[in-house]
């Protein structure tokens, strides 16, 4: 269950740090307005984080509610 998780969170963030590169990359802007997407790294890292607590998300732990 915990391998499961470790997996799912690791693929997210390679998802995400790819996906946020990708972004700055196609989309963002170069003058430097955008704090997020006019730097490469905070793109990457930004899409790291974002990637990873999304697939993170479907890790639910099923509890038993009192039944």
């Amino acid at each position: 269950m915990i391998r499961k998780k470790i997996i799912l969170t690791l693929i997210g963030a390679t998802l995400g740090a790819v996906g946020g590169y990708m972004y700055y990359y196609l989309i963002g802007c170069r003058g430097g307005s955008c704090p997020i997407t006019s730097n490469p790294y905070i793109s990457t890292i930004y899409g790291l984080v974002i990637g990873s607590l999304i697939l993170n998300m479907f890790n639910g732990s099923k509890t038993d509610s009192g039944k």
